[in-house]
């Protein structure tokens, strides 16, 4: 391991993350009674411009009157580059601040940014004397963004996890798709004709080489990397596969835009009983090849040794964390 340390962020279960309008104050209720581990109450994208106003005062209400559980709360601001941006800070972090969890920054393009929200908060936090810090969450969405991920992954204490916003990130990228998230036939190999002439077509995922990057920027600051949105939630399937493809390489969660797919990010997203028992019996194993000084023995025909301790304790750890909700 490097001598560089790397700081954790706070430990928060993050395997579905509903987005709720904040001009739609008769989803909130309904949202708090749901599975699902984290709401972002919106702002931005899903609220009109001249219901921005009202938006906030129907989230500082819900913060301060509703039972939202054991859930983790964020608000999701707009963009830096518009005049609705501090009010949304100073309003609800002011009014509502002492329920909030999370403010969720979009369109995030360098580290400057999460700086400029990173001082508001940290103004009135201390005039208001919250003993409560609030964290960051960042959506990746931009190319500026996703060039500087690495920066902006390291520029606030208050970050706890980066988000890829695949919408906006391909019409930044001048992408040719019209959909949110999913794959593309178009993005696919041809393979060379086998003796019969027959030729096969694969298809790839678009978005692999983004989520891939944000995710070793979120790691590599000790963040979680939680893959957004998929656009056709009559699509179970489809998500399904999205968010499998997510989590293989490394996201810990995954945004749910109807509340039909917190149930699917959660499946996703949790080890399986299959995978925690393999997890344990390595742990097991290991234990005692260390005690017979070993440090690498087989386990069902294959090699285990430190790294494999590694990867067995993330799962490990990720069953106590659900189990403990």
């Amino acid at each position: 391991m490097s001598f560089f340390p790397i700081e954790q962020a706070p430990a928060r279960l993050n395997r579905s993350e509903l987005a709720v309008p904040g001009s739609q104050p008769q989803m909130f209720e309904k949202a708090a009674e749901s599975d699902v581990d984290v709401i972002f109450l919106d702002l931005e994208d899903a609220v009109a411009p001249d219901e921005k106003e009202q938006a906030r005062k129907n989230i500082v209400k819900a913060l301060n009157e509703i039972d939202w559980g054991t859930k983790s709360m964020s608000i999701r601001i707009n963009g830096l580059d518009t005049h609705y941006m501090y009010r949304d800070v100073v309003d609800i972090v002011e009014q509502a601040g002492e329920r909030l969890d999370l403010i969720m920054i979009p369109k995030v393009g360098t580290a400057a940014d999460v700086y400029a929200v990173d001082m508001m908060v940290t103004q009135i936090e201390d005039a208001k004397g919250y003993k409560k810090r609030i964290g960051f969450e960042h959506i990746i969405e931009t190319a500026l963004g996703m060039q500087n991920v690495h920066e902006i992954a390291a520029a606030s204490k208050r970050n706890e996890s980066l988000h890829f916003g695949v919408a906006d990130y391909a019409a930044s990228t001048r992408a040719r798709t019209t959909v949110i998230g999913g794959v593309n036939e178009n993005y696919a190999v041809l393979t060379d004709p086998d003796s019969a002439g027959n030729r096969a077509v694969h298809w790839g995922d678009m978005w692999h080489y983004a989520i891939s990057r944000m995710v070793v920027a979120a790691r590599a600051n000790g963040l979680r990397p939680i893959d957004g949105p998929f656009g056709d939630f009559s699509d179970p399937e489809g998500y399904r596969a999205a968010a499998y493809r997510a989590a293989v390489i490394g996201c810990e969660g995954k945004w749910a835009i109807h509340p039909s797919q917190i149930a699917l990010a959660n499946e996703v997203m949790s080890p399986s009983d299959e995978e925690v028992t393999r997890a344990r019996r390595i742990l097991e194993a290991m234990a005692e090849a260390e005690a017979a000084g070993k440090g690498a023995v087989s386990l069902d025909g294959r090699l285990i040794d430190y790294a494999s301790i590694r990867q067995a304790e993330v799962l490990v750890d990720k069953a106590r964390q659900i189990a403990n909700g």
